[in-house]
Order: C-alpha cells, then sequence, then structure tokens
C-alpha cells in the first residue's frame, strides 16, 4: 500500500498559485472533502470513487490547495511512497 508523504507529515510541499503566483495552503486530501466520515475511511478505497481515474493506479494522492489573496482552489497530485 502506498502513503502520501504530505498527510503523513514526512514532508511539506510548497506550492504556487497558477493565478497569481503566491504561496497557496494545503486544505488535505481531495476525499475528505466527501462526507462527514471520509476522513475515516481507507484511502484507497475512496480513490477508486473519487472521479481521477488514474490516481490509484499511479499512487498519487490528490490535495486541494487554496489560495487566501485570490481565493483560487488548485488540485495538485502528490507522489505517494511504496
Amino acid at each position: 500500500m502506498a502513503m502520501c508523504p504530505i498527510c503523513n507529515n514526512f514532508q511539506t510541499i510548497n506550492v504556487r498559485c497558477p493565478e497569481c503566483g503566491r504561496a497557496v495552503q494545503d486544505q488535505g486530501k481531495v476525499s475528505d472533502f466527501f462526507d462527514d466520515y471520509s476522513p475515516d475511511m481507507e484511502t484507497d478505497e475512496l480513490k477508486l470513487e473519487d472521479g481521477y481515474p488514474t490516481d490509484f493506479k499511479d499512487s498519487q494522492c490528490p490535495h486541494v490547495f487554496y489560495c487566501d489573496s485570490c481565493h483560487q482552489e488548485v488540485l495538485f497530485f502528490i507522489g505517494e511512497w511504496e
């Protein structure tokens, strides 16, 4: 089972807003926003239903980042560790 280095606090990432170029804040993985219980569910199972057809196969964790300056949301796929 692959593991996201961001979700597990092994690594940080600096992502810039494509609109204004300022740093964006990680809001967590996309599946955490599905419903109240999704943060407690098995990540790999949620990846099969998250709307991104290759994130499970390619061992990627989709994260949402938010720009406080221009209020843009940015989706970024984090490479998971095997």
